[in-house]
């Protein structure tokens, strides 16, 4: 297999974080999930599928929820955001002209 290019995976949405790593191994339910922090349950249902992004208010929410920091999921969301904004604007980016020099 070496030599091979593999495909970038796409980037990690925090809502799939969020089903994968807490919401499906714990056994909780959105319902649940909503309830503890306080939100809509079609907040919670709508991150797991990966349709809205994390806000800060959710990020402090879940943080606290899940013994993990704000900035877990602000960072998952950011660099999901940045990922795929990279991929949409590539050609473009490449027409961006430094305006100053890179240290």
């Amino acid at each position: 297999m070496s030599g091979q290019r593999h495909k970038p995976l796409p980037p990690m949405h925090p809502g799939e974080m969020l089903r994968e790593e807490f919401v499906v191994p714990l056994g909780l339910s959105s319902g649940r999930v909503a309830k503890a922090i306080g939100v809509p349950r079609t907040r919670v249902e709508r991150i797991i599928r990966e349709e809205p992004g994390i806000s800060a208010d959710t990020a402090l929410r879940l943080g606290k929820a899940f013994g993990t920091t704000p900035e877990f999921w602000i960072y998952l969301q950011t660099r999901h955001d940045i990922l795929a904004a990279r991929a949409s604007i590539a050609q473009q980016l490449e027409a961006v002209v430094p305006l100053v020099d890179a240290a």
